[in-house]
C-alpha cells in the first residue's frame, strides 16, 4: 500500500528531521492505525505556540485515522527535563504537578479530538516499578552514552557546571515511556533529539520493534531570537485573548512570519509571501487567533488591533485591577496586575521607557500615590485601569 503524496506531505510539512523516513514510509504502508506519542512535562501552567507545533503534527496523525497517545510525564517532571539547560532545574511539588496536569488536559483538547485522544500519565508504570525496577532500568544505558550530549558536554567543560544523576535518568526514563506504549512514532522538538532515540535503544533492548523518530523546528518566541517559553516572557499561550494573540502576533520579526505560517496554519507560503508585510502578518495572525476563539472573535482583534496602534487610540475594553489606596511601587503594581511577570522584568520595563501612567513615560523606582483610577500601558499593546479600593 503507496502512501499517496498529498498524505506524506502533510505528515511531514514542517519537520526538521525524521529517524527514519524509509522506516515510517514501512509503518505507513502496513494499513494499520500506528500509535503515536507526545509526552510532555506539566512544569508550567500555560500551554503556548511552542507546543502548538507538535500538537498541530499530532492532530493530522489523529485526522488519517492514527492512535494517538498524549502523556503527560507526571513522574519525570519531578526530576526535570536536562534538554538544552545550563543548569539543573528547580524540582517541582507533587501538587505543582498535579495543578499543572489538569490545566494541561484542559488545554490539549483545543486542539485534538477528546474522544479520540488516549492520555496517560507516566507515574502509571514508574511508581508500580518500585527502586529496584529503576536501578534495572539504569542499566540500560552509560554514563559514556550521556556524556555525548551536546548540552551535558556543555554543562561540564565550557560552563562548569553540575549533572545530577536524576538528570541521567531522564532520558532513560522517557525512553522507557515508548516501551510501555508501545510506540511507534514519537514527536518532539530538535532540541529532544538525545532522548527520543533512547525510545528506539530501550525498545531494542525489550525486544519490541523501534519507533520512529519525528523532529519539529523550535519555534522562536516574539523576540525572534531565543525559543518560545514563558520562562523568557516571549510566548503566545494558549489561553491568551484574542486581542492579546493577534496584537502579540503582529510584532514577530517579519522573518519569522514564514516559519510561523508553516509550523502553526495550513496557509500557502508563497502565496502569503507575495503579500506586502504588513497585510501578510494580519493575515497570520488572523488565521492563528481564529483556531483558538474562532472567526468572528479573530476579525474583532484584528479591528481592534487596527483602531489602537494605527489609530493611536485607547483599547475599548480595558482590564481592571483593583489595589489598596496610597502609595505603590510602581513595579510591584506592574507585577501584580500581570503587566509584567515578574518584579524583576518590571524593574526592566520600567528601566528601558516602556511604561506610561495616563500617558506620562515613568522610570524606574518611580511610585504612583493611588487616589483615583489610574491608566497603566506597557510597550504598545498592553492596558490596565488600576483602580483603588
Amino acid at each position: 500500500m503507496t502512501v499517496p503524496s498529498e498524505t506524506w506531505n502533510a505528515l511531514t510539512r514542517g519537520c526538521a528531521e525524521i529517524i527514519s523516513e524509509k522506516e515510517l514510509r514501512a509503518k505507513l504502508e502496513e494499513g494499520r492505525p500506528l500509535r503515536i506519542k507526545l509526552g510532555v512535562d506539566p512544569t508550567a501552567a500555560d500551554l503556548h505556540l511552542g507546543h502548538y507545533v507538535a500538537l498541530r503534527k499530532l492532530k493530522t496523525f489523529q485526522d488519517l485515522g492514527h492512535h494517538i497517545d498524549f502523556l503527560i510525564g507526571d513522574f519525570t517532571a519531578r526530576i526535570g527535563d536536562p534538554s538544552g539547560r545550563s543548569e539543573t532545574r528547580p524540582e517541582l511539588s507533587a501538587e505543582q504537578v498535579k495543578t499543572y496536569a489538569l490545566t494541561y488536559q484542559e488545554q490539549v483538547f483545543r486542539v485534538l479530538d477528546k474522544e479520540k485522544t488516549h492520555v496517560h500519565y507516566n507515574s502509571e508504570w514508574f511508581n508500580a516499578m518500585g527502586t529496584l525496577g529503576l536501578v534495572q532500568l539504569a542499566g540500560h544505558a552509560t554514563v559514556a552514552q550521556m556524556l555525548k550530549r551536546a548540552d551535558f558536554k556543555k554543562r561540564l567543560e565550557v560552563e562548569g557546571g553540575d549533572i545530577s544523576m536524576l538528570e541521567f535518568m531522564y532520558p532513560i526514563m522517557q525512553g522507557y515511556d515508548s516501551y510501555a506504549l508501545n510506540s511507534d512514532l514519537e514527536l518532539g522538538g530538535t532540541d529532544q533529539k538525545f532522548n527520543l532515540l533512547m525510545g528506539r535503544e530501550i525498545q531494542r533492548d525489550y525486544q519490541k520493534d523501534l519507533q520512529v523518530v519525528m523532529m519539529m523546528p523550535l519555534l522562536e518566541g516574539l523576540d525572534g531570537v531565543k525559543k518560545m517559553s514563558k520562562s523568557y516572557g516571549n510566548y503566545v499561550a494558549f489561553n491568551d485573548s484574542a486581542n492579546d494573540q493577534f496584537g502579540k502576533l503582529m510584532s514577530i520579526p517579519d522573518t519569522l512570519m514564514s516559519k510561523y505560517a508553516e509550523l502553526l496554519t495550513e496557509l500557502d507560503l508563497n502565496a502569503l509571501m507575495a503579500l506586502h508585510p504588513r497585510e501578510a502578518k494580519a493575515l497570520l495572525a488572523k488565521t492563528i487567533v481564529t483556531q483558538f476563539h474562532g472567526a468572528e472573535a479573530a476579525a474583532l482583534a484584528e479591528s481592534e488591533f487596527t483602531r489602537v496602534f494605527s489609530k493611536k487610540e485607547i483599547p475599548v475594553q480595558i482590564v481592571e485591577f483593583q489595589t489598596s489606596r496610597g502609595m505603590h511601587r510602581l513595579s510591584d503594581l506592574l507585577a501584580a496586575a500581570s503587566l509584567a511577570p515578574s518584579k524583576k522584568e518590571a524593574q526592566r520595563l520600567l528601566a528601558q521607557g516602556s511604561v506610561q501612567v495616563d500617558g506620562q513615560r515613568r522610570a524606574d523606582r518611580d511610585t504612583v500615590d493611588l487616589q483615583a483610577p489610574v491608566l497603566i500601558q506597557v510597550g504598545k499593546r498592553r492596558f490596565v485601569r488600576v483602580v483603588p479600593t
